[in-house]
């Protein structure tokens, strides 16, 4: 088989061959297709669009058409019960729309930011567009907006129930308009935000008015802290936040110990695009702020501490208890790993991405963690979801604070993080919207050997973890592979008898999808984990959870037998491959299983949102799938070892 980088080539010119046969097309199907319908190309196109748009009405709004309202209402009205001196770090904000003439189901308000982006239609070429996988008329909106809610959310709209007499005549009433109100969850992304409501629906939208604009009371607020390792011996570990500030703030933790923050960001120059452009490059773009970082030092490995980061200029978040993880080569490790989470809103509104599952997850692992069960978390690929619409990295750092920001939050990157054309990824699909890793490598540092190279190890108690991009060239004569080998080949088995391999993509799985295994990636990289003795193989990418038998090349190569509490029990003493688990049912819409497939590797298959939890000692391995909504424990299994030698 050729090389990964002929690979490359291959989806390369397919998707060229795809765009120029768009645009060729484009002019037949151009007047007959309305502005609210999906160009048939871009509909049937799973490969280049579906997983990277997730085609809805809404995800598409700011490609329709922009129509006249015909007759606004002279008395509408746009009000906010915001304060005079701003908005807070979070709120529930209530939008109250009143002087409406004809409440209609098609009436919708949408949340956009800067305050001062552009609501009318953009005067570009429709073919630009395609990578939203839709070929409408002209754009709504040329900026998107952050969140939306049809005004039918209120039961009292449409029933005009909230009345109010604009007209008189001798006493009595000649015009009466009618009202509503909506709330929606803002946190503090640091631009100014603006409401703006709509008629029309999604399909064919219509400007009807505008709020003034509503800022931030503190746009430069340190916010989001969030932890990761920076080695194995547990006495150090990095914070990371956002601030609108770009001067350097504190970390101060311990007893009166600090350390000051390197600051760095990125930029709309930064985001790639192609022939097409991107949303991380266009209409997606929001301003990021500021990173920072620093390094906590002098720590002891499995121990509690306090932090709090900014400066007395910009102010301080709230006081933190954070965790510790185990120094390499000890006994004990509790953790917790999971990919393909996202993002959700917790007000009912619609966004451009949502992952219905993450909210359950993300409650159900801090619950865990205020009980003090859980040393550190890995989250392998697929992070926010965000797709080169920016905003959303802030909704999902805010997300994820409350597990984040009190252990080691690792992670691995995945295909919606780094993959776009051109730009040297493995597989050449838009599905990073432009983001091409930058916002990934900028929000969460990881201990890499250099930019743009998203792998590394780390050694945690009794267990080795090797990370690796499934998204980065990983064929046999490519740098990863090569530290790959060297990595694995070098762990101290009577240090840390367990190995884990972790990456984004699967190798096993039995669910639909084309891109689901790659079955070249299979052929170079699995042997390799054969001959290090990897006892487990954690990977994402399909929306559910599935566990093998110890498995090589499709074969089983031994099952697990019941132990006295019927839990499957692999004995790795004779070691004869690796147990595999697909992971990423942490957030997105889950995969369902195909009914009538029976692969004879599989053991378990569950499509339910959760997690899975692992405590490994030098002796024995325990990992457990919980469901998230039930708190439940669906899947068991255990890895043991006579001695910990190789």
């Amino acid at each position: 088989m050729g090389s990964s980088s002929t690979y490359c080539v291959v989806l390369n010119l397919s998707f060229l061959v795809f765009v120029f046969f768009l645009g060729s097309s484009f002019a037949s199907f151009s007047s007959s297709s309305s502005s609210s319908s999906l160009h048939p190309l871009v509909f049937n196109s799973k490969v280049q669009h579906l997983n990277y748009t997730a085609i809805s009405e809404f995800r598409v709004v700011n490609r329709r058409f922009l129509a006249e309202c015909p007759h606004p209402s002279p008395y509408l009205q746009i009000s906010i019960n915001s304060t005079s001196s701003g908005l807070g770090d979070e709120e529930f904000l209530s939008v109250i729309v009143s002087g409406v003439l004809n409440p209609s189901k098609d009436d919708w308000i949408a949340m956009i930011s800067p305050s001062h982006s552009d609501v009318s239609s953009c005067p570009l070429n429709e073919i630009l567009y395609a990578q939203t996988g839709d070929l409408s008329k002209l754009p709504l909106l040329c900026h998107y907006p952050v969140k939306a809610a049809y005004m039918s959310n209120d039961p009292d709209y449409l029933s005009c129930k909230k009345k109010e007499c604009k007209k008189y005549r001798n006493g009595r009433c000649l015009v009466s308009t009618c009202g509503g109100a909506l709330s929606f969850h803002v946190i503090n992304i640091r631009t100014d935000i603006e409401f703006v409501l709509f008629s029309g629906g999604f399909e064919a939208p219509c400007i009807l008015k505008r709020s003034s604009p509503v800022r931030f009371a503190t746009p430069n607020k340190p916010l989001y802290g969030h932890l990761s390792s920076i080695d194995s011996t547990g006495t150090s570990i990095r914070l990371t936040w956002v601030s609108g500030d770009q001067k350097p703030q504190q970390v101060q933790y311990g007893d009166g110990k600090k350390q000051t923050s390197q600051v760095t960001t990125f930029s709309q120059d930064d985001m790639q695009s192609s022939a097409l452009p991107s949303p991380a490059k266009d209409f997606g773009w929001h301003d990021p702020g500021f990173i920072h970082t620093a390094v906590m030092t002098g720590l002891k490995p499995l121990s509690n501490f306090s932090y709090r980061y900014g400066s007395d200029s910009v102010g301080w978040s709230n006081e933190i208890q954070f965790r510790t993880p185990p120094a390499g080569g000890s006994d004990e490790l509790k953790f917790l790993a999971f990919g393909d989470m996202g993002k959700a809103p917790r007000d009912g509104s619609t966004e451009h991405y949502i992952q219905p599952g993450s909210l359950s997850v993300i409650q159900a692992m801090a619950d865990e963690i205020n009980s003090g069960h859980v040393d550190s978390i890995f989250h392998i690929g697929d992070i926010s979801y965000a797709t080169g619409f920016l905003v959303e990295w802030d909704f999902f750092l805010h997300q994820i604070s409350p597990v984040a920001s009190r252990v080691s939050y690792m992670t691995a990157i995945g295909n919606h993080e780094r993959d776009y054309i051109d730009t040297g990824s493995v597989y050449i699909t838009p599905d990073s919207g432009g983001e091409s890793g930058v916002p990934y490598e900028t929000y969460f540092p990881m201990p890499t050997p250099a930019k743009d190279k998203p792998w590394y190890s780390i050694e945690q108690a009794s267990v080795h973890i090797t990370v690796i991009s499934t998204e980065h060239d990983w064929s046999q004569n490519s740098e990863q592979y090569q530290w790959m080998r060297r990595d694995m080949a070098s762990v101290d088995r009577s240090k840390t008898p367990w190995l884990i391999f972790m990456g984004h993509r699967p190798m096993y799985t039995s669910a639909d999808g084309l891109f689901s295994v790659d079955p070249k990636f299979v052929f170079e990289v699995e042997p390799l984990l054969l001959q290090s003795k990897v006892d487990l193989v954690l990977f994402g990418h399909v929306h559910n959870y599935e566990r093998t038998c110890t498995v090589y090349r499709s074969q089983c190569k031994g099952l697990p037998v019941k132990d006295e509490n019927e839990i499957d029990t692999y004995d790795h003493s004779n070691y004869s491959a690796p147990v595999h688990a697909v992971i990423g049912m942490a957030g997105f819409t889950l995969d369902k299983f195909p009914t009538g497939v029976n692969n004879p590797w599989s053991l378990s298959r569950i499509s339910q949102f959760g997690y899975l939890r692992g405590y490994a000692t030098k002796k024995e391995m325990k990992l457990e799938f919980v469901n998230a909504d039930t708190r439940k424990v669906e899947d068991r299994f255990r890895i043991t070892k006579a001695s910990s030698s190789n």
